[in-house]
This record gives structure tokens, C-alpha cells and sequence, in this order.
């Protein structure tokens, strides 16, 4: 596949919301979890491909079929995003992500690969879309 996939964690409200701006502006992504419940709430919502997988297993950790572009993880716990920041930052050099509502140490998550730490209460991140080069990528598809 030619085209980069934006990679999503959504596992709460705002990373739903996100998903949902992915989807509205017809955005190439995959969503991340480790979860059945999650992956049963994003497919109702019409969430096409969800990568699955055990995240406690680093064996099993795989590099998804597509190209990854940006990622933009969503933070539902210190432990899951530190998590999954250590599966996904070989995956892409393009710029990753955190989206938290907590005062955890951001250096923590520097320190493990994120570019940038984004602290929002309402949820309400759909600007981050404009700081990346995946507008021009979308158009031409």
C-alpha cells in the first residue's frame, strides 16, 4: 500500500471524536487496541480497520500491513501509553503524538518517542490535523 495510514489509539470520548473527524474528512487510518470491547464500540461507530493486539506480548508486536504515517495516541492510562509508544515508534519517523487530560511528566513520554504532548480537557483536538502534511495526501487519493 503507497498510502500512509494515520495510527489511532482511541480509548475514550476524545479519541472517538477524533475518529469520527478521520472518517468525516475521508483520512486514511487504523485504529490500535488492545481490547475486544473497543474494537466492538469503533466498529459500530464504522471504523473499517482496527489493528488488535496483545500488548502485554512484545513477540507478537507486528508491523501493520500498511504504511504508517502520523500517530496520535490517546491517553487512557500512564502504563497503556507508555505502552503503546514502545510499539508504535518503530512503526513511523513521522511525527507521534500523545493526547492527555492528566499533568503526568511529559518527559516520560518524550523520553519513549513522542514528539509532541498535547494536554486538552474538552477533547477537542481536531487542530492537530492542520499541523500535519496528511491534508495535501488525503486530497490526492
Amino acid at each position: 500500500m503507497d498510502t500512509e495510514m494515520i495510527l489511532v489509539t482511541a480509548p475514550n470520548e476524545a479519541g472517538r471524536k477524533f475518529v469520527k473527524l478521520l472518517m468525516y474528512k475521508k483520512m486514511p487510518f487504523a485504529v490500535l487496541t488492545n481490547s475486544a470491547g473497543e474494537e466492538r464500540k469503533l466498529r459500530r461507530i464504522g471504523v473499517e480497520h482496527v489493528i488488535r493486539m496483545n500488548t502485554a506480548a512484545a513477540q507478537k508486536w507486528f508491523l501493520p500491513q500498511a504504511s504508517v504515517g502520523n500517530v496520535f495516541i490517546f491517553e487512557n492510562s500512564l502504563n497503556l501509553t507508555c505502552r503503546y509508544l514502545q510499539i508504535v515508534r518503530s512503526w513511523t519517523s513521522k511525527p507521534l503524538c500523545v493526547i492527555t487530560e492528566q499533568s503526568h511528566p511529559k518527559g516520560i513520554y518524550r523520553g519513549m518517542g513522542a514528539d509532541k504532548i498535547v494536554y486538552s480537557l474538552n477533547g477537542e483536538v481536531g487542530f492537530l490535523l492542520n499541523g500535519c502534511n496528511i491534508e495535501a495526501e488525503a486530497s490526492s487519493l
